[in-house]
């Protein structure tokens, strides 16, 4: 993500714009809210520092850019207050236009679950004014206590008294029914209340970057957006899209930076019938994420669909104005054919094609595509060979090109010319990309050709292949064998053997390769082996290194081979040939004091293609593997007997207690029976010499 996203500098820089004047604060602001232009918060701290500053115009400024990407009510509630400031001296004109403001404020944020404290003060607002408000104060009223809001129950009781005040009579029939709608509402407020509770108010719109914050984010939004859909209070369509709309914009605050969100509101906007907002929301989202070439395609795909074609060129202009270059390649160029082909007819897309393909970014797939249409829209079948053959020149190395030209003339049930293409691009194109168009080649043999050609195809294919990476195969892989027969006769999912026999059939040919394969080649896959310093149980000669991690695939796998690496025990060292190759250091230490287990890894088995081998042979190998040891008896010498002897007839010549006599006979008379060391003892071995300890009590 771009550092300039950085939510904890934007933090900082927002609380040193606080401490700072105006005139000094201004510039941070206005490149904090350029790289997050739907923070509300800070636009709300940007305007209430102009305020006190007693800025109008600038004040008015900054809530004419950011009021209506911003339902957020504690900016709505400041743009309130400033308008009250502005007219509190112009008497009734002044009133005029703060009601004014209130109902343009409610009827943007009045249904939001915080706009509680604005419906009071609206209608605290028209108290407070001279003149009979009744009517305006019950519609209000009527207003507020239906909205899901914190402050219902306070808004509820008000109600009740202000109609009771007035006319107990009337009071009764309105409070009865408004009491059954404002219990509905009640019970709307504490599910959207447990909704909007999983939602983080103060997160800055950042791109997103996949993390489970943002994640849980998303889905936060997408269940309010859901249960807004709904509409379980019942309330007529209108209100209730304003809901929603609501909701999404709110959304968007947030999820600036998502494009799936935009496209989401702008066809719900659509399905309710309301396709130029539709329209606005998407040149609101190219504003916001102007490299999304799927929201640009949507939004052509929108214009197109209520016959604004003229838009809808306009957009496919777009993407192809910069050369193509910020666009997939290639894309742009063929949507826009398909576009001039559906709208404009078979000249228009003619004459792009001819254009389009001497741009520098033109890839094959804008041949393929056009030749697609001409053969199937224009019914041009050779108009589409000539486009194919005109992109030879340019593609003739291109597998992909050659196998799409491969099947359009399979489609025009031309064999003849299909093999001929087949001998031009194989002739041309060298054998390490070739593979795929010799499977082909050889499945285009066994469907449409004779046998004698099948088999001769295919004895090519594997004479061609077997020259990849510059060495000649033995003869024996070029003979046939009975998968080959297998491939030969299988069609689609059906095969002529079971999976049994085909397991045995690929894992019979996995370890005839291997066979023939000399003992250098089994290092190929491997890196390079290191060497490392050892003491004197290893040589300096010896390079040791280790198996390297390899997923095992139906490609890869290891294959029991016992015959390639060995050991060479001498003069009580222990010789250890290269083995397979991995690098780790801290292994590295371990095998510098463990021989042994240098020895093992130098006996395992080499990494080569083939099926995942047996667990029995696996271990049949590791059970006949010759584990390397020390040539030094564990025995005790006899001399060491004698001396033990000796201290014992030492010690006795001492007063020493019974216990302990005891104790050193029976540590005696254990080593004489057993010959080797007492329990609890260890041996250690590193190279010629052997150090015995033992724990004697």
């Amino acid at each position: 993500m771009d550092a300039k996203y950085n939510v904890q500098a934007a933090s900082y820089q927002a609380n040193q714009a606080r401490r700072l004047p105006i005139t000094e604060a201004a510039p941070i602001y206005e490149r904090l809210l350029t790289v997050f232009p739907t923070a509300a918060k800070h636009w709300n701290q940007y305007a209430e520092a102009q305020m006190a500053a007693n800025n109008n115009e600038a004040t008015k400024n900054i809530f004419t850019r950011c009021l209506m990407n911003c339902l957020h009510v504690p900016l709505w509630f400041t743009y309130i207050n400033f308008i009250r400031k502005v007219n509190a001296n112009n008497g009734e004109d002044g009133q005029e236009l703060t009601r004014k403001a209130f109902d343009f404020s409610l009827n943007y944020v009045g249904e939001d679950i915080a706009s509680g404290p604005v419906w009071l003060e609206y209608i605290k607002f028209l108290k407070s004014l001279q003149g009979n408000h009744i009517v305006s104060l019950r519609k209000v009223y009527q207003k507020a206590i239906v909205s899901p809001n914190h402050y219902m129950d306070e808004l509820w009781i008000d109600y009740q008294n202000f109609e009771r005040s007035i006319n107990k009579d009337l009071a009764k029939v309105l409070l009865s029914e408004y009491s059954q709608k404002f219990n509905t509402a009640k019970a709307i407020y504490w599910e959207r209340k447990k909704l909007a509770g999983e939602i983080d108010w103060g997160m800055l719109a950042v791109p997103p970057t996949g993390s489970p914050k943002e994640e849980l984010q998303c889905l936060a939004w997408k269940k309010l957006l859901a249960f807004d859909k709904e509409n379980r209070q019942r309330i007529d369509i209108e209100s209730s899209n304003k809901r929603v709309v609501l909701t999404y914009e709110q959304c968007l605050m947030y999820l600036y930076h998502y494009p799936d969100m935009w496209y989401e509101y702008a066809m719900w906007l659509a399905k309710c019938g309301s396709v130029d907002a539709a329209v606005k929301v998407f040149e609101r989202a190219l504003k916001a994420l102007p490299d999304s070439e799927m929201l640009r395609y949507a939004y052509a795909e929108l214009e197109e669909s209520r016959g604004a074609m003229k838009p809808a060129k306009k957009i496919y202009e777009s993407l192809l104005g910069d050369g193509g270059v910020n666009t997939t390649p290639g894309l742009a160029q063929i949507q826009f054919l398909r576009f001039l082909r559906r709208t404009e007819g078979t000249e228009a897309a003619r004459s792009y094609f001819l254009e389009a393909r001497k741009t520098p970014n033109c890839t094959y797939n804008v041949y393929v595509a056009y030749a697609t249409i001409a053969l199937c829209l224009d019914k041009d079948s050779k108009l589409a060979r000539n486009v194919f053959e005109a992109g030879m020149q340019q593609f003739m190395h291109d597998p992909e090109y050659i196998l799409e030209y491969v099947d359009l003339l399979i489609r025009l049930n031309d064999d003849i010319n299909t093999r001929a293409l087949f001998e031009r691009a194989l002739c041309s194109m060298p054998p390490e990309r070739s593979v795929e168009l010799w499977n082909r080649f050889s499945k285009f043999e066994q469907t449409y050709g004779t046998l004698a050609s099948m088999l001769k195809v295919e004895q090519r294919k594997k004479a061609a292949l077997s020259r990849i990476g510059g060495e000649e195969a033995p003869s024996s892989s070029l003979d046939t064998s009975l998968q080959d027969v297998v491939l030969r006769y299988s069609f689609r999912n059906l095969c002529p053997c079971s999976t049994k026999d085909l397991a045995h059939l690929t894992r019979q040919e996995s370890r005839a390769k291997n066979m023939n394969k000399k003992v250098e080649s089994s290092f190929t896959m491997l890196t390079e082996p290191k060497p490392f310093v050892t003491d004197s149980a290893v040589p300096m000669f010896a390079k040791v290194v280790y198996p390297a991690t390899i997923q095992t695939t139906t490609s890869t796998a290891v294959v029991p081979n016992p015959g390639i690496l060995s050991q060479q025990p001498g003069d009580g060292n222990l010789q250890i040939t290269t083995a397979v190759v991995g690098g780790d250091p801290k292994f590295d230490e371990i095998l510098k004091t463990t021989p042994a287990l240098v020895g093992f890894l130098a006996n395992m088995p080499q990494q080569v293609e083939g099926p995942t081998p047996e667990a029995d042979v696996v271990l049949s190998f590791v059970l006949r593997s010759d584990i390397p040891s020390n040539s030094t008896s564990r025995k005790r010498k006899a001399n060491e007997r004698e001396d033990d002897d000796t201290m014992l007839k030492r010690q006795l010549d001492h007063p020493l207690d019974a216990f302990k006599m005891r104790q050193l006979q029976k540590s005696r008379l254990t080593a004489s029976q057993t010959g080797s060391a007492s329990y609890g003892s260890s041996s250690c071995s590193s190279g010629d010499h052997t150090v015995v300890t033992r724990n004697t009590i």
